[in-house]
């Protein structure tokens, strides 16, 4: 019988570089929350290959997929020599800043331990899961997470307060923005590549202890610099969510999506409504319950 998994997406409340490692990564302090929107994967154990197929073209479906890398490393690992079908049907938009790979990569090594009646341990999956990329720990749990060193250090936090009954909207605009482009970017913008140490701290106290208005205020993403310079658009949205109502708008990871937050289910779709009459419906959106 196939196994299926539903693959989740994040976005960063708070995106924080505090600089440049001698390993050529960035060390980084990050707020991530869950988002509760999903890409359906199928695993069958079929032949002796690893073979990855997709509903959209643009992704890859050899090795420099993420699903392909996750199967390979785990089968490897396992000392398996069988093969696996998986299928991926892909509903959270591509190189968007919401982590929708990294959760493909995480719940194909949740699924294949399952499949093969769990070869390795939750350490060994963590480490394979460091190795896929920087937020492919995090979808290896299901709660708010402060994430340090390079992103791959996971501490796992209860829901926030400030969040309870809140709702996310997003927007992607039809353009990704290339992750090593950002960070690459960066040295064009010293003041973004050395943050301050200790705003994620602020931040998980303030959603802990205040309210939603007061939190938004310290949303912050570091890679905003070099993004919003090249594309305006994006920050045309922002100051749209702002200016008509949003607690806070912001920019998920590296791009290119931007998030609004709202305080109601009735907030966010009067928010949407006057988004697309201003803008156009043709751009990617959905609206997300956070808490």
């Amino acid at each position: 019988m196939p196994l299926e998994k539903h693959s989740s997406c994040k976005v960063n409340l708070l995106l924080n570089i505090l600089g440049k490692r001698p390993d050529g990564f960035h060390e980084l302090e990050t707020v991530l929350h869950p988002v509760g929107l999903h890409d359906l994967l199928t695993f069958e154990r079929r032949g002796t290959r690893i073979h990855v197929a997709c509903n959209d073209p643009l992704l890859p479906t050899g090795p420099k997929n993420l699903v392909f890398a996750a199967a390979d490393r785990f089968l490897k690992t396992a000392g398996i020599r069988e093969g696996v079908r998986i299928h991926l049907e892909k509903r959270i938009p591509i190189s968007a800043g919401l982590g929708g790979g990294s959760g493909n990569a995480a719940a194909t090594l949740v699924a294949l331990n399952e499949l093969f009646d769990y070869p390795l341990g939750g350490d060994v999956l963590l480490k394979l899961a460091a190795s896929l990329g920087s937020d492919v720990p995090f979808f290896l749990q299901s709660h708010p997470a402060l994430a340090t060193g390079r992103g791959e250090i996971i501490t796992p936090l209860d829901f926030f307060p400030a969040l309870s009954g809140a709702w996310l909207l997003l927007v992607h605009p039809g353009f990704g923005i290339s992750t090593s482009w950002a960070y690459e970017q960066l040295a064009r913008h010293p003041e973004a590549l050395h943050g301050k140490p200790g705003r994620a701290q602020c931040l998980i106290s303030l959603l802990r202890t205040a309210g939603l208005a007061a939190a938004g205020r310290e949303f912050y993403n570091s890679l905003q610099a070099p993004a919003l310079r090249k594309y305006p658009l994006l920050e045309l949205f922002q100051i749209f969510f702002r200016e008509n109502g949003a607690e806070a708008a912001l920019m998920s990871g590296s791009g290119s999506s931007t998030f609004a937050l709202a305080g109601s289910l009735s907030s966010a779709e009067n928010l949407l409504e006057k988004f697309k009459a201003r803008f156009g419906g043709h751009f990617w959106t959905a609206t997300v319950r956070m808490g």
